[in-house]
């Protein structure tokens, strides 16, 4: 049997939106679980370090993927900082996050990790604290240069470094002058 896109489509329109948003998630949690089992087994065989260029690379291109997707199929023509928070709060990375607090201001955008499921998982499972920086930063970096050039990404704090208690990480956001 042969299933169309449209047959997809189709099927998904007839799921109950709770339903719907709840399989939405579950493909978001797979992505990450994806992610962090791929890491493992890189970390495993050749240590945190090349698991580590391997994972920057992969989300310093899914930045710039995800940023010139999300203002296509959200329909942002924008590149304000307003329009940027949005597309943000819609990636893959952000979606399903446990806690996170934003701030927007006119030429600032605060977004900070208070909850990170990697880190709790990681740290559950006595793997440490996984200095994510270089990947986050990337990515961000990548997501901001393809979603606007005129965005600056500032990182304030990320493991490995120090961290108030209750935060992961700070990330802001301003406008280039």
């Amino acid at each position: 049997m042969s299933v169309l896109q449209a047959e997809d489509r189709r099927m998904l329109k007839e799921m109950p939106i709770e339903r719907l948003l709840d399989l939405f998630l579950l493909h978001i949690r797979n992505l990450w679980r994806v992610d962090g089992l791929y890491f493992l087994g890189i970390e495993d065989k050749f240590g945190t370090d090349a698991a580590t260029e391997i994972d920057a690379d992969c989300w310093k291109f899914m930045g710039r993927v995800e940023a010139r997707d999300l203002k296509r199929v959200l329909g942002i023509e924008k590149s304000d900082l307003n329009s940027f928070m949005k597309a943000l709060r819609n990636t893959s990375w952000s979606l399903d996050q446990r806690e996170v607090e934003t701030e927007l201001a006119e030429h600032k955008a605060v977004y900070q990790v208070n909850t990170c499921g990697t880190q709790l998982t990681r740290t559950h499972r006595g793997l440490g604290i996984f200095p994510c920086k270089k990947v986050r930063l990337g990515y961000l970096e990548s997501f901001a240069q393809e979603f606007s050039p005129n965005i600056k990404v500032i990182c304030e704090f990320c493991p490995p470094d120090e961290r108030p208690e209750g935060v992961w990480c700070r990330w802001r956001f301003e406008l280039k002058e």
